[in-house]
Order: C-alpha cells, then structure tokens, then sequence
C-alpha cells in the first residue's frame, strides 16, 4: 500500500517537472517581453510627455493647464502600458477593464459637483476670458484680480486684501466683467450741480480739469454730458479713458480737481434736501 503511495507522489512530480519543463520557455519568453514592453513603453511615453510639453509652451498654453493635461496624458499612457504588459503575461485584462469603468460610474456620480466645476476650469484655460492679473466681477457680485486659476477653483485678491475663492462652474456658467483685457479703463461718474448754474460753463470747466489731468487720453474724446435731471441737482457725467495702472490714481485726481474748480467759480454742489412747509390753521 504504501509502494503505491509513493509511485503515485513520484508520477505526479514526475508529471508536474514535465509540464513545468514545457511551460518553462513561455514563461521566460513571456516575462522577458512584458519586461521589454515595459522599458520601451517608459521610454515612449518620456518621449511623448516631452514632445507635448514643447508643443504647449508654443501655444502659450497656460501653466495650470499645461500641468493638468500632462497628468492626465501621464496617467492615461500608464494605464495602457499597465494592460499591455499584463496582456503579455497572460493575465485577462476584461477583469481591469470592469473594475475601472466601474470606478469610473461611482466617482462620477459621487463628485458631480467636482465635475461641473472641472468642466468649467476647462473652458476657462482654453477660452481665456481673463487671466492672471486681471481684475474682474463675477455676476454673484465679487471682484478683485486674479490671482490663480485652479482646474476647480479660480482664486480672486480683493483690493482689501481679502482672498476669495469661486467654483469655476459658477463663473464659467455666469457673466463676468474683465476691466483689464482691453488694456484701457473709462471714467463713469456723476458731478451734481445746482438748478441755478450755467451747464455749458460748468462743462467748459470739468472739460479743462480733464484736459490738464496728466493720465487722460485723448482718444477716445473725454466727455462731460448732462444725464439727469435729478430731485436736488443736475448731474454731469464724467467719462475719461485711461490706462488701466493709472485709472484709479486719475478717478481720484479728477473728483478732487472737478470740486476745486466748480467751488473757484462759484458753481454750487448742492447735496440732498427736503423743505418742510408748516401750516397754521
């Protein structure tokens, strides 16, 4: 009995040795390709990173997006380098390709939100509506200037100091004001004056103050037009172009002057008031 023991064990080794023996060049065969696949491919993908990086700062690409697009194109050629040199192995590669749309359904719908503001990142460093160091107002009614966009949020510096973080979903989906990108800011701001002054001299004199002003431009023409006739004055709009560095020193410089020069000439600034008549029965 326990001859037969023995010879079965020794037949089974036996057995095993001669299929491993004949197995053994595949195997060899197949992890010497799957190590070969895996140094070429590093390889290749190395030289491809390096190839778009180039063709991106061509294009002036922004470096946030630079960035994102090279991680995304580092991940994407791993993973395939990953299957094909698994598939050398002789591993099944349907198993990979479930689990990761799986994971792909449930991160999808966990971060929803995380997408839309992804999506919105996107358009915003492809479409360029404002960039680092421009000041804008968003719709929800922020503003300030640029001081980094995010793939999911763009960061904004009041001129408080204060910093303010948006979702980039809600300012791609929204309006947004960009005072920079023109290069030049106007003017837009009212002067009352009394019913009782001349218009046409008080334009003459707010006209003067612009034209000696140092930040104004000529063109486009400044202007002082006569917008409202109001409860306690007649406003006087005042519209000056100017370079976008200077525009808050010159709407400064400007309010400033055009009251001095209205006072010298004795055109009233009259502020809001009410007469009260009382009546004795």
């Amino acid at each position: 009995m326990d001859d037969l023991k023995l010879n079965n064990v020794q037949q089974q080794w036996d057995n095993f040795m001669t299929s491993a023996i004949a197995w053994a060049p595949k195997i060899i065969t197949a992890v010497i390709s799957a190590f070969l696949i895996y140094i070429i491919g590093s390889w290749m993908i190395r030289m491809i990173k390096k190839l778009v990086e180039k063709g991106f700062k061509k294009r002036n690409m922004e470096p946030s997006l630079q960035l994102f697009l090279l991680n995304i194109i580092n991940w994407g050629l791993n993973i395939l380098l990953f299957i094909v040199v698994v598939t050398q192995l002789g591993v099944q590669t349907s198993a990979f390709v479930a689990m990761i749309g799986a994971a792909g359904l449930a991160v999808g719908l966990a971060l929803q939100g995380s997408l839309t503001n992804f999506a919105g990142g996107i358009l915003i460093l492809l479409l360029k509506p404002f960039k680092i160091g421009d000041y804008i107002s968003a719709s929800s009614g922020v503003s300030g200037t640029v001081n980094a966009i995010d793939v999911f949020h763009t960061r904004l510096i009041t001129p408080q100091n204060q910093l303010i973080v948006i979702p980039n979903g809600e300012i791609s989906n929204k309006s947004i004001t960009n005072f920079t990108q023109l290069g030049t800011r106007r003017t837009w701001f009212d002067i009352g004056v009394s019913y009782d002054a001349d218009l046409k001299m008080a334009k003459e004199i707010l006209l003067g103050v612009i034209k000696n002003n140092q930040y104004a431009l000529e063109n486009p023409a400044p202007q002082v037009v006569v917008t409202e006739l109001g409860d306690s004055a007649i406003n006087l709009s005042v519209r000056v172009t100017t370079s976008n560095e200077n525009y808050w020193t010159m709407l400064e410089e400007l309010i400033i002057e055009c009251k001095s020069a209205l006072d010298a000439a004795g055109i009233e600034i009259p502020f809001p008031q009410r007469d009260v008549h009382v009546y004795n029965k």
